[in-house]
């Protein structure tokens, strides 16, 4: 039997949910895109540069690893510019093994150089979609408000993500430190995003604690949790394992909430102090609706696959709890049920089936393919 190594993992039909647009860049794209945009870099070296982004990153701190941010977000003030890094982020993705890419940004941090927010969006998804066309993958593009923003920002951002669903703009976050920014203080944004019917993912439980998850789910009515490691101080421990769930912990498994987990970005930004500390290995055990993600690939040096990869190599896994993880993240996507059906039945479990038969491993128990309605 062939081991499961990372030329497997690469191989595996991917599915992304977290991914930032500038947290991804090519460094030779900065290195291009720089001078026009009158952004210095530390180098003119693509390695060398890569390297410097990562080095910001692993320094145990949210603030530290969003320093890396101003450069990307830097050279993305043109049109031109956003729909290029757009396109490459697809073709990254794709290049990975990735079937369904869910890229989120904020529209607020690009408009610099002159462009107005609909022109931003405007870009964004003309890379996107021409990406597609070429790669086959599919994709779905998130509006981040930031909590440090004025309410009134977040409500236009949520109002810009909605204007444009027909667009490709299939859901709505809230990013951004923690501390001091109740994900509530921004309640109007998330109940327009209730009223039009439309999706709402929200960074919670990386920099504070359970009460984060808490707010994001009651009061703003999240559909996913971004990172949500802090739900852990929500469970009791014993000799290494969980013996007891809280009342919310008890929640999020019983209403199979999906958990966008990005391990090596957790450890890098401090919200768990080592990768064999992450309460991953819990939340899969206890079969919560957990995926796997690379938030930032430039700043945390990784991808999809090297994050499937670390899993493996830290807590074990087989390759049925990565055909697991990846039908949890499409059960997740913000796109309609008949399409992510699709997805499951006509791509992801065809090609793992492909790769259990490479693998040398017994065929999958597949379930009955629900009837789909238009």
């Amino acid at each position: 039997m062939a081991e499961l190594d990372f030329n497997v993992l690469r191989a595996l039909p991917k599915v992304a949910l977290h991914e930032h647009l500038d947290g991804g860049l090519r460094p030779e794209t900065i290195i291009d895109l720089a001078p026009a945009a009158g952004v210095n870099l530390p180098t003119q070296d693509p390695v060398e540069l890569k390297a410097w982004f990562e080095q910001g990153a692993n320094k145990g701190s949210l603030t530290e690893y969003l320093r890396g941010f101003a450069v990307s977000c830097g050279v993305m003030q043109s049109r031109d510019a956003l729909e290029r890094v757009a396109a490459e982020a697809l073709e990254d993705l794709a290049a990975d093994g990735v079937v369904h890419a869910e890229l989120r940004f904020a529209p607020q941090f690009h408009t610099a150089g002159g462009l107005g927010v609909e022109a931003v969006m405007d870009a964004v998804l003309d890379g996107l979609s021409r990406a597609a066309k070429t790669t086959g993958i599919r994709w779905g593009l998130i509006v981040c408000a930031m909590r440090s923003s004025p309410p009134e920002l977040a409500l236009r951002m949520a109002e810009l993500a909605v204007a444009f669903r027909d667009r490709g703009c299939i859901g709505f976050d809230l990013a951004g430190d923690e501390f001091g920014n109740p994900p509530k203080d921004h309640i109007e944004a998330f109940h327009y995003c209730q009223r039009e019917n439309f999706n709402i993912t929200i960074h919670a439980g990386e920099a504070f604690g359970a009460p984060s998850i808490w707010q994001a789910l009651q009061y703003c009515g999240a559909h996913r949790i971004g990172h949500c490691t802090r739900l852990i101080e929500d469970m009791v421990i014993k000799d290494g394992k969980v013996i007891a769930l809280g009342r919310l912990a008890q929640y999020v498994l019983d209403h199979r909430i999906p958990l966008e987990i990005c391990l090596s970005s957790n450890v890098q930004t401090g919200a768990v102090a080592s990768l064999a500390e992450h309460p991953f290995k819990h939340y899969l055990r206890l079969n919560y609706r957990v995926t796997l993600n690379s938030d930032n690939r430039l700043m945390s040096g990784t991808s999809l696959s090297a994050e499937h990869a670390l899993a493996t190599r830290l807590f074990g896994l087989t390759f049925d709890d990565h055909e697991k993880l990846v039908v949890n993240a499409m059960k997740s996507a913000f796109t309609p049920y008949r399409e992510r059906c699709a997805v499951i039945f006509d791509v992801i479990k065809p090609r793992c089936q492909s790769l259990r038969q490479q693998l040398g491993l017994p065929a999958a128990r597949h379930p009955v393919r629900p009837t789909t309605h238009s």
